[in-house]
């Protein structure tokens, strides 16, 4: 997948999307890897005139994005979709005891992605891996329930032709070189150097 002049980049997901974007100026596009994605392609290749949008909410699960999805996404016509959901599904389940299962959160994730082939059967998708970095004993055990919804975003992958990215992947990799915690300081938030992970993975993948 090539970016073309003037396509527009609709970024989704939760607060490691959203990370202070702002619902009020939509050019300020938060300070995580969403801001850093743009300045990279606005460097690597400022003659393409890309527009982008930051529509992620921290907080959120995938049973948000399909209360949104219309308003935010379909009706935005993104020309890229890239989409980083999950964590907070595994999350809710050991705070709150909210649990979504490895299914439900499959069936709920293939209704955005068969929303956007029906109404929007050009735009290009970008499935990002959620993941988590085992700073501590709780954390590291998030994985009993979030390894189960990894296996499901690669077979949603699979099934709607996506470009997958391994975030989990990349930062067990990046974690034999630094100690978790250098990567995210509570094992979910991305610190700035695990934004620029994610930015420079995403560039690489989709204009590399």
């Amino acid at each position: 997948m090539k970016l073309f002049k003037n396509a527009t980049v609709l970024f989704q997901g939760d607060s490691i999307t959203d990370c202070g974007r702002s619902f009020e100026d939509y050019q300020y596009l938060g300070g995580g890897y969403v801001a850093m994605v743009r300045d990279l392609l606005n460097y690597q290749c400022p003659h393409l005139n890309l527009k982008f949008i930051n529509r992620g909410i921290s907080g959120n699960r995938v049973a948000d994005l399909q209360e949104r999805w219309e308003s935010d996404c379909i009706d935005l016509k993104p020309d890229v979709l890239s989409v980083l959901i999950g964590v907070n599904d595994t999350w809710r389940r050991y705070d709150s005891n909210l649990v979504t299962t490895a299914d439900e959160y499959y069936l709920r994730y293939k209704d955005l992605l068969t929303q956007v082939r029906q109404k929007l059967p050009n735009t290009a998708i970008v499935l990002l891996e959620p993941f988590l970095l085992p700073v501590n004993e709780r954390i590291e055990g998030f994985y009993d329930d979030l390894d189960d919804k990894i296996k499901k975003v690669r077979k949603l992958a699979t099934e709607f032709g996506a470009t997958y990215i391994p975030l989990d992947g990349l930062f067990a990799q990046a974690a034999t070189i630094r100690e978790p915690a250098f990567w995210s300081g509570d094992g979910v938030h991305p610190s700035s150097a695990g934004h620029m992970l994610i930015a420079q993975n995403w560039v690489k993948t989709i204009n590399g």
